[in-house]
């Protein structure tokens, strides 16, 4: 008899939509009930997240995607990776008197690429229109949708610092001064206006899907998104992590100028099977040099749940994630060695060192 697990087989003959959320799966099954692809499904969940979980992420977020098309046979990586911006220099912030760069603020600010990259996805995979997709998600940051426990707990943790140091987060997760309630309806209808607005710019270029799509790509990286950002950028100051009140670096060009691209994957072949990853502007090849490190070690030869096993994997991603703080970074700013960090002659002295 199979033992309790948390992560159930799922089978089916028609499709399967899955998430971290209940109701963006049901968006996604529900979409391929309508006539949409997988890709169709993909963005629907991806907005609907957005709405459902915003303590994890939101269209200012970015989106990784490893994505494969039966169409064409091709595995290929989305990157929606928002670089910083053109302002963010060393010399930027140590003139702010900082020696870090702060994990939160307005200086850890990168172009926002979420939402491009979903546009981007939808654009050229998907068959549905933008209207038919964004439906779901404007419908929930309208209509509210029951709050999950731990996002109340969140924003409750938060309630007092936003309604000191950031007034207009207080202003929206905190309507009338009072955090969500864990299960209660909650709404965002700024969001929801902001989405049928995109929509609606949409609708308004033409008959074409495709134009519609990249009139609302413009609209949010040119238009009045772009605008709200940055108007509000001008003359904000927040407080963050370093203590102090920081100003962004962010500016309407940087916004204008980037968009979300293709590009292919970094892959490596294990025992017979090829895993593809993102590049080193994020930590996906991490993934990678840990295998090329237990390539080394005759893994099948120990108990799964033994400790020889466990310590075995565990010291050979603790290698790999130091190499990742040693030498990732934007290939397009860094010279970043893959080509060493994936050979077998660098794993094989990184998995000597690996004892008991």
């Amino acid at each position: 008899m199979q033992g309790f697990t948390t992560r159930p087989e799922i089978r089916g003959s028609f499709g399967v939509a899955t998430s971290t959320h209940w109701i963006a799966s049901a968006v996604g099954f529900g979409i391929l009930e309508r006539g949409g692809n997988a890709f169709d499904a993909a963005v629907a969940a991806g907005l609907v997240l957005q709405v459902v979980e915003p303590h994890l992420n939101g269209p200012a977020g970015d989106l990784p995607a490893i994505f494969h098309s039966a169409q064409s046979g091709k595995t290929a990586v989305l990157a929606a990776q928002g670089p910083a911006p053109a302002g963010a220099t060393i010399d930027h912030y140590r003139a702010q008197g900082l020696e870090l760069i702060p994990g939160s603020g307005l200086l850890a600010t990168v172009i926002p690429g979420a939402f491009d990259g979903w546009m981007l996805m939808l654009r050229d995979h998907g068959i549905l229109s933008l209207a038919q997709v964004m439906e779901p998600a404007i419908l929930y940051a309208r209509d509210g949708h029951p709050v999950l426990p731990r996002v109340a707990h969140t924003i409750a943790g938060l309630a007092d610092y936003f309604a000191a140091e950031w007034p207009t987060s207080a202003a929206t997760w905190c309507p009338d001064g009072v955090a969500p309630a864990p299960n209660g309806m909650f709404r965002n209808p700024d969001l929801a206006r902001t989405y049928q607005r995109l929509v609606d710019l949409g609708e308004a270029s033409g008959k074409d899907r495709v134009a519609q799509i990249d009139a609302a790509r413009k609209a949010w990286a040119e238009g009045f998104v772009a605008e709200a950002i940055t108007d509000y950028l001008k003359t904000a100051k927040v407080h963050d992590v370093s203590e102090q009140k920081n100003s962004a670096v962010l500016t309407a060009a940087d916004l204008a100028q980037w968009r979300a691209q293709y590009e292919e994957t970094l892959s490596y072949e294990y025992h017979g099977w090829t895993v593809h990853k993102t590049r080193a502007w994020s930590q996906g090849p991490v993934l990678l040099q840990s295998l090329a490190i237990l390539k080394h070690f005759d893994l099948a030869a120990m108990d799964p749940m033994g400790a020889k096993f466990t310590h075995t994997v565990i010291e050979a991603m603790k290698l790999a994630y130091a190499d990742r703080e040693a030498y990732y970074g934007d290939p397009d700013h860094s010279a970043v060695p893959m080509d060493v960090l994936l050979s077998d002659e660098y794993n094989a002295g990184r998995a000597a060192l690996i004892t008991d």
